[in-house]
């Protein structure tokens, strides 16, 4: 009796554990491509759970194994059952197509056009269904019925610009955008990520762009308060990289507006950003001489001022000529606003420019000293022009008044990170005069910094001093090495050169050399000398390259390529290489971010 009733359970719950598998048995005979095997099971998991997926594995298996007749059932039954659901008529209909039926395709599709509901939502999935499956002509029809049905009452501008720019009738495309934002301001962000693919703003014989601005300018012209045409043909233009044309549009807007330069200052920035240095100029200058009772003058003075330190500082591009200049300007400005805390910055900034750009080390130091002395700085703004002070102080060659400097920040700021940069920086004034040990000592501290680019600016001194310095016959090559580092940091190239060239000599095939290479493309690069420094890195990698000052050399390249030289392809070329090359690199992170962006990808804020 127990064997019998056994018996009768197994046989009762092997069907019900047979249903419990079969979305894993569908599943394994699908993947495996054994369709025939699988359609059971496809068969038993879409009667419980009739989804779209379902569907359409059980579609396939009956079209793999040539079951058409299921098929078509399946389909007919999915058209009946799913009535708001257009895909499932398309696919019918493609189904016919397949099968050499194309009269009962063309029939299910005018017959979807035909009886077009006037409902937008319903009107937009037709459309999608089609588009789907590739069939333009009659996704155009959808649009087109569906505009008369629905008049004015619903834009389909979006669809009908998809549907161009997907059909290569970008003229039609730009157009249909223009209508929409005609209508609808709101939709410019998206219509201006849309354009942003479908132009190719490098080519100058663009037609696609010219088209554009054409139409931009016509619509202006017959609406010249027209915001949002306006913003349009000023990013157009800045897409371009036609800033002067961008800042003409943009004042003339402010204008219009009766604004205070709040757009103007911005385009400036963004300018300054893309070292359109001579427009950031203009651009600041329109802000500040609307008057200084209006919002933005002061901050306009300021990056007027700013533009000319990154211009020298950064490109390195500078006649003396314009040195002076700069530092006239900066005076002038200083004589208007006065000597304050408010106006610290601007005497750092020229403080820099005539020690390291001018020729002028005593004067800045006189100016910085005199700084210190304003009323009410902050500690923070006094430990800033203490930095700078120390920085001058070792220009002008007297190190141990840049230690005290740098000693009196470590003490006062000595977790935050502008004493561990002072720490640092006290521990390079041990290693150029040759106190390795003690320099050593003060770097181990500083590899632990809470401060990423101190810790790593710590960790390859260092290195450098580990892998070079211990034996009795390496002290004096170290001590040379040390004393160029130190005649580059005093601008000082030549001299320094010599100590580097005598290392060369004296002790041929010394580890220091790829050190050497880096610190003469390093004098290059202060000096603005781009290709010299180029052909000295480019020596490193052909004799260094699987040495540990490689990658550095790599992302050098690549940097200057991008932002000097203006060669993007080059670029990409050395920041790629950092990714597949040199896969533990601190600079893999940056490289990845730039390559991205040299690539085309966008990249979001927070990416950034």
């Amino acid at each position: 009796m127990k064997n019998l009733l056994f018996i009768l359970l197994l046989f009762v719950s092997f069907p019900l554990l047979s249903q419990g598998n079969d979305p894993q048995l569908a599943e394994v005979y699908y993947a495996r491509g054994e369709y025939e095997k699988a359609i059971p099971y496809c068969e038993r998991v879409f009667d419980r759970d009739p989804s779209k997926i379902n569907f359409l594995r059980l579609l396939d298996c009956y079209n793999q194994t040539d079951q058409l007749k299921d098929a078509e059932k399946l389909l007919k039954k999915q058209v009946n059952t799913m009535r708001f659901d257009y895909d499932y008529p398309v696919m019918l209909g493609q189904f016919y197509e397949d099968n050499n039926e194309p009269a009962k395709a063309n029939k299910i599709y005018d017959k979807l056009i035909d009886d077009l509901p006037d409902n937008a939502n319903a009107i937009i999935n037709i459309y999608n269904a089609f588009r789907a499956k590739n069939k333009n002509d009659y996704a155009l029809q959808t649009l087109e019925k569906g505009q008369k049905l629905l008049k004015t009452s619903y834009p389909f501008q979006i669809q009908f610009a998809d549907l161009y720019g997907a059909t290569g009738q970008t003229e039609k495309m730009m157009e249909a955008y223009i209508d929409l934002l005609d209508k609808y301001p709101s939709y410019i962000s998206y219509a201006q990520n849309v354009l942003s693919r479908k132009i190719d703003f490098t080519d100058d014989e663009s037609k696609e762009y010219n088209y554009l601005k054409t139409n931009l300018l016509s619509k202006i012209q017959k609406d010249p308060e027209n915001i949002t045409f306006n913003n349009m043909l000023i990013w157009l233009f800045i897409q371009k990289r036609n800033f002067n044309a961008a800042l003409v549009q943009t004042e003339a807007m402010d204008r219009r507006e009766g604004g205070e330069g709040a757009r103007v200052f911005d385009l400036g920035k963004m300018c300054l950003e893309n070292k359109e240095y001579a427009v950031a100029r203009k651009a600041f200058k329109y802000v500040r001489e609307l008057g200084a009772d209006k919002r933005f003058f002061y901050a306009a003075e300021m990056a007027l001022l700013n533009t000319r330190y990154v211009e020298v500082t950064t490109d390195r591009n500078y006649s003396p000529q314009e040195v002076q200049e700069a530092i006239g300007e900066y005076e002038e400005a200083l004589n208007r606003l006065g000597k304050r805390r408010n106006t610290l910055e601007l005497i750092l900034e020229l403080s820099h420019i005539e020690a390291f750009y001018a020729g002028k080390p005593l004067k800045a130091i006189e100016r910085l000293s005199e700084a210190l002395t304003i009323p009410g700085l902050t500690d923070m703004q006094k430990a800033e022009t203490k930095m700078q002070l120390a920085d001058i102080e070792v220009l002008n060659a007297d190190i141990w008044e840049a230690s005290i400097y740098y000693m009196q920040i470590d003490k006062d700021f000595k977790y935050e990170p502008i004493g561990q940069e002072a720490k640092f920086k006290n521990a390079r004034i041990y290693y150029y005069d040759g106190e390795f040990d003690f320099a050593q000592s003060q770097l181990d501290v500083l590899k632990q910094s809470t401060t990423k680019l101190i810790a790593n600016d710590a960790m390859q001194l260092s290195l450098l001093i580990t892998e070079n310095y211990g034996l009795d016959s390496n002290y004096e090559a170290m001590n040379w090495f040390a004393k160029g580092d130190l005649l580059i940091e005093q601008h000082k190239f030549d001299e320094a050169f010599v100590y580097f060239d005598s290392i060369q000599t004296v002790y041929n095939y010394h580890s220091l050399g790829d050190d050497i290479l880096l610190k003469k493309s390093s004098a290059m690069q202060m000096q603005g000398k781009w290709l010299e420094a180029v052909k000295y890195l480019d020596e490193l990698l052909k004799y260094y390259q699987f040495d540990i000052l490689a990658d550095d050399a790599v992302f050098q390249l690549g940097d200057i390529y991008q932002n000097q030289l203006n060669d993007s392809e080059k670029a990409s070329e050395y920041y790629r290489r950092i990714l597949f090359d040199y896969k533990g690199s601190l600079y893999t992170i940056e490289a990845r971010k730039r390559y991205r962006i040299l690539r085309g990808d966008k990249i979001s804020e927070d990416e950034l």
